[in-house]
């Protein structure tokens, strides 16, 4: 095996078949080769996961079904527990993402293919952008044959997006693509954005090549000068290239690029693109230039004329839309940039729901056997579902070899907790309050009652008063 191919396994690998010479194919001696591998490297995503300890445990009445239902509370709670430190992020993003359409996307390894696998997630994956960052910007650009094609312009509206990406099922991929050439596109492109914003590159690449025209390394010192960051999904194997592109254009991060190894990390990693990127405190310049910083927005509100009339943005007949705050110019959809005046003009909801990642909501803990005894829950008090029955002292110590042991990362008595108001929920209602709502619902509902504000109060002037 060859020295590089260490991130595989020693068990059985195309490289380990001798040739005449007593050589792999990569062409170094087998021995000596296999002598070079590290003892204690740490083992590949794929390798973990292929090694994993499956064996079921079954529980005290023969049934395995609650270590099946804790390896379902695990996973989900693995996609859960994610750094909640409020950190400065930067929340209007100018993204453009783009995919792969050569002819390695018609590999079937990602079923059906990789080419309808991607525009499946890829139409999901903008309205989860949007739902996430409702006031930043989307443009989705095409490699093949060598050459970087638009699939749709910059804009904030995911139809127009998603109308173009379903447009792709008619086009076969085809020829090589070119990293270089699409990087180029994206810089033009990202060129005129403002300052205040992020310019971000999601590259969705099932190649092993790239077919460039120069030296992609003048490109990676354009997109390093340019402030873009590029991040990299690979589809089929890791690539040198790749990972200079992500390391060099993010700081040295190296998370930035990963590969995916079926279509469930394929998708969760198209989806953790979602998250607003931190603003790196390496970037003196870029906080210089936006330090104590207004930026100045429109929030219009929606009108409908009897007759239409041509709107800014698109030159079509319309009869309802949004007049710019400051130009009184129309445009169809919000959030947009007034291509009259160059206004920010959002609604007030947009704000808000980018409000989240400032400060996101915090994990909540699992739930002991023990502390469920002590707060007596037996339901779950966002759904009312029904939680497992509270042992006993005495009948958890009696079944304590025989009871099914529950998977890591899951709670055991099936409850999690929020630290604010101690209330504990389901797993399902932990998955819908940390990744739809954002809030938690018993802090929400507490929040309202007349004792409340007192209290909070009553606990801000004890706390002053140990201070002091």
């Amino acid at each position: 095996m060859a020295d590089s191919d260490h991130e595989y396994s020693e068990q059985g690998s195309d490289d380990d078949i001798p040739t005449r010479n007593g050589t792999g194919r990569a062409g170094a001696p087998r021995g000596r080769a296999m002598a070079s591998r590290p003892k204690g490297r740490a083992q590949a995503k794929w390798e973990a996961a292929a090694s994993s300890n499956w064996e079921l445990h079954e529980g005290a009445d023969g049934s395995i079904e609650g270590v099946l239902g804790g390896l379902e509370e695990a996973g989900k709670r693995k996609r859960l527990l994610k750094d909640t430190t409020p950190l400065q992020r930067g929340i209007i993003r100018h993204t453009l993402l783009i995919l792969d359409l050569s002819i390695a996307m018609i590999e079937k390894d990602l079923r059906p293919t990789r080419h309808l696998l991607t525009i499946n997630y890829t139409v999901g994956f903008i309205r989860e952008f949007f739902e996430q960052n409702p006031i930043s910007q989307l443009g989705i650009l095409g490699m093949r044959d060598g050459i970087a094609i638009r699939v749709s312009d910059m804009s904030g509206n995911p139809n127009d997006h998603i109308n173009a990406v379903k447009a792709l099922r008619g086009m076969d991929p085809k020829g090589s693509p070119s990293l270089q050439n699409a990087l180029e596109m994206a810089r033009a492109a990202l060129y005129h954005t403002p300052s205040h914003g992020t310019r971000e590159v999601v590259i969705v690449l099932g190649a092993l090549l790239t077919s460039d025209p120069g030296d992609i390394h003048d490109t990676i010192k354009s997109c390093i000068k340019d402030r873009i960051r590029v991040s990299i999904i690979g589809l089929a194997a890791q690539m040198h290239i790749c990972a200079e592109i992500c390391r060099k254009t993010n700081a040295g991060d190296e998370n930035s690029y990963n590969v995916a190894v079926d279509e469930v990390d394929y998708r969760e990693l198209l989806m953790s693109i979602t998250t607003p990127p931190v603003v790196r405190s390496t970037d003196t310049e870029a906080q210089r230039r936006n330090q104590a910083a207004l930026l100045m927005m429109g929030f219009p509100s929606r009108i409908v004329e009897e007759k239409p009339t041509l709107c800014a943005c698109h030159g079509n007949l319309t009869r309802g839309g949004y007049l710019c705050s400051r130009c009184k110019a129309k445009v169809c959809n919000l959030p947009a940039t007034c291509p009259t005046c160059d206004l920010t003009l959002i609604l007030s909801t947009h704000l808000a729901r980018s409000y989240h990642h400032l400060f996101p909501l915090r994990n909540w803990v699992e739930v002991s056997w023990a502390r469920a005894r002590q707060k007596g829950s037996t339901q779950c008090y966002g759904c009312l579902a029904p939680f497992p029955h509270v042992p006993a002292a005495e009948e958890r110590s009696e079944h304590n070899g025989t009871r099914a042991k529950r998977a890591e990362g899951a709670s055991e008595s099936s409850r999690y907790e929020c630290e604010t108001c101690q209330n504990h929920f389901c797993i399902d209602c932990d998955v819908f309050s940390h990744e739809v709502v954002h809030n938690c619902p018993g802090c929400q509902s507490s929040a309202h009652l007349p004792g409340a504000e007192e209290e909070a109060n009553g606990v801000e002037g004890e706390s002053d008063a140990m201070a002091t």
